[in-house]
């Protein structure tokens, strides 16, 4: 097996960072999305069950679903086979300590938008905009630690 992860390291790496970027892209734009739906309907008065109101559910399902979902799964697979492979993880430095610390974080952060999903959709959520826009900046927190983990390996 570990002749197949160092002989396939660079192909490893390369379908890694695709994900990455892919799971990133969801975690930054799906509470961006609720801010829109939040502040949307209060601002026109939109009811529940509305057009515009099952368009933003169905918008943040499949961004969910489609494509957060399988990012995290392939960046976590992938992952894990790069920590696997011989001679790439030094794990007497604290950078692998600091990236796997960040890494359980942004998979917090996705359970926590699948949660808030649920609650838009169902009704049950009573969260604001300015919330909402917080939430949004906490991936960033964790995308500059994981990467000057990785690039700086401090």
């Amino acid at each position: 097996m570990t002749d197949f992860l160092s002989n396939w390291y660079p192909w490893i790496k390369a379908l890694h960072v695709m994900s990455i970027i892919t799971w990133m892209a969801g975690l930054f734009y799906l509470p961006r999305l609720y801010v829109y739906h939040v502040e949307g309907l209060k601002k026109k008065g939109i009811v529940r069950d509305t057009d515009q109101e099952l368009l933003f559910r169905h918008q943040e399902r499949l961004l969910l679903k489609a494509i957060m979902n399988p990012g995290m799964i392939a960046s976590w697979l992938f992952g894990l086979m790069l920590v696997f492979t011989p001679g790439i993880v030094d794990w007497s430095t604290i950078w692998p300590w600091t990236k796997a610390v960040a890494v359980l974080g942004m998979t917090w952060f996705h359970m926590w938008c699948a949660k808030e999903r649920k609650a838009l959709a169902d009704g049950s959520a009573n969260r604001t905009g300015r919330y909402y826009r917080m939430m949004n900046e906490v991936p960033t927190v964790f995308m500059i630690v994981i990467v000057s983990s990785v690039i700086v390996k401090f």
